[in-house]
């Protein structure tokens, strides 16, 4: 009997998302990455003597957007705790954060399961708190290094209720937070840089029972990958424990990527030995209904919305949709290009396909597409017209148009002489050549081996350049092979 046949794996995450502010939480210091270390400080973000910190306003416009967006109440008096824990790399010696009242509470994350179905996550509460710095291990064999450039940084932390219950739920969920804060544009959702971090408390306990198991705390989880193998390898671990008749004991532990495997680093402290009191160089801050609508009203719609819509309104499959909606800026191009015409499965069709595959090459971004999206409409349309057919215009004429700005795609479609031909008498000359090459293939198609029109029509294809009118082509064909 297998693990999944007695226990069931419980989850919750707690995903930490820096915002994208150009100043810290407390202080005007920079917090753009990659500069040399320690260079983005002051004695604020120093925690010296004297010092007074100032709440960051836009950092708060940005979690009350990310509350919204998840559903949450948003709490209209705020202030800031001093969580008590020593972090060497945080100089005051504790970290400004929420406690009592996180400025968002509630709310809930859409995922898709394995079964296809969608389910909401539950959310416990999103609130915000400053970032600590980074100690560095491997410059020097003697000494731990320590770089105070992210001390201070602006962090939602978005907490699950226990409501996960698979490494894929986990791995769907986080997908789906960094995809949100990028689309709200509050956060740039950088795993690889540390701009979103995930940590994954995991426990097991019998099917059937209510009571949570002893539970476990990954930290620091910094891509969706390790997400998904560090709870995977836990399950394991914690189920192996069980089977032996062995107490759990409450950790946190860390990730080794190299291996995918999970180690103790301490036993896990309780939250009231964190000491939280509120900040008293802080004062508390109050939200109007009126500002609070404010920011609701500057939300885009968001991507599940848009999914329904494209599916309901537009006729695009589930994938169609859901992959126009991976990003923001590919979703306002789609947008803007429907305004110029109502091929939506044709729009979807070129911008998932000749597009993506034209950006993959260039190693770009729709964002960075040279192709204005009425002119994309605009060679689309030629397309539906039967000028041009998909094939020639996305091998030839979709490069003709970045390449030249200012002609339509009929006037590079007349100079490239892509001009589909449509006359009857021409293509009946190209097809009668065609089957008087291929005699033996002929016989076959008559003796019910039907498949092989497409193979007729590509040799149609060949002899006219592309420039053949593949409908006419394919009822010539079929016309003159019944004869």
């Amino acid at each position: 009997m297998s693990w999944s046949d007695k226990y069931q794996v419980v989850i919750g995450l707690e995903v930490h998302a820096q915002l994208a502010t150009q100043s810290k939480l407390f202080c005007g210091d920079s917090t753009a990455f990659g500069a040399e270390p320690n260079t983005h400080i002051s004695p604020i973000t120093m925690g010296h003597p004297g010092t007074l910190p100032k709440t960051n306003a836009k950092a708060v416009d940005y979690a009350i957007k990310m509350g919204l967006a998840c559903g949450c109440e948003i709490e209209k008096d705020n202030y800031f705790a001093r969580k008590n824990y020593f972090y060497p790399d945080l100089p005051k010696g504790y970290q400004i954060s929420q406690h009592t009242t996180p400025i968002c509470k509630g709310g809930l994350v859409r995922i898709k399961t394995a079964d296809g179905s969608y389910r909401n996550v539950q959310l416990n509460r999103i609130h915000l708190e400053e970032d600590a710095g980074k100690s560095i291990h491997d410059l020097d064999p003697n000494f731990t290094c320590i770089d105070l450039n992210r001390a201070g940084t602006p962090l939602i932390e978005i907490v699950t209720e226990p409501d996960i219950f698979s490494a894929d739920e986990a791995w769907q969920y986080v997908t789906e937070v960094r995809k949100l804060v990028r689309w709200l544009g509050i956060c740039d959702g950088n795993m690889e840089e540390g701009s979103l971090r995930c940590d994954a408390n995991i426990s097991l306990r019998p099917i059937g029972t209510e009571k949570l198991g002893t539970r476990v705390e990954v930290k620091n989880l910094n891509s969706i990958r390790n997400v998904k193998k560090a709870i995977e390898f836990e399950v394991e671990r914690l189920a192996a424990l069980l089977d032996a008749g062995e107490k759990i004991q409450q950790q946190t532990r860390s990730f080794n990527a190299d291996n995918d495997t999970t180690f103790a680093i301490r036993d896990k402290e309780e939250a009231n030995d964190y000491r939280y009191f509120p900040d008293p160089d802080l004062a508390p801050f109050h939200l109007t209904d009126a500002f609070i609508a404010d920011l609701q009203a500057q939300l885009p719609m968001l991507p599940n919305a848009l999914i329904t819509k494209y599916s309901q309104d537009f006729g695009l499959s589930d994938y169609d949709a859901n992959q126009l909606c991976d990003e923001l800026a590919s979703t306002q191009y789609f947008e803007t290009v429907i305004q110029h015409t109502q091929h939506y499965k044709a729009v979807a069709n070129w911008m998932l396909g000749p597009i993506k595959q034209w950006l993959h090459e260039q190693h770009w971004g729709i964002e960075d597409f040279p192709l204005a999206p009425e002119r994309l409409a605009d060679l689309l349309n030629l397309v539906d017209s039967g000028k041009v057919n998909f094939s020639v215009a996305s091998s030839k004429l979709l490069g003709a148009m970045i390449e030249n700005k200012q002609a339509t795609a009929l006037q590079l479609a007349e100079q490239l002489n892509l001009i589909q031909v449509s006359d009857a008498g021409e293509l009946a000359a190209w097809v009668d050549q065609a089957l008087a090459a291929m005699p033996d293939k002929v016989a076959e198609y008559r003796k019910g081996k039907k498949g092989l029109i497409g193979l007729f029509v590509g040799e149609v294809k060949k002899l006219s350049k592309g420039k053949a009118d593949p409908k006419m082509v394919t009822a010539l064909l079929e016309k003159a092979l019944q004869s």
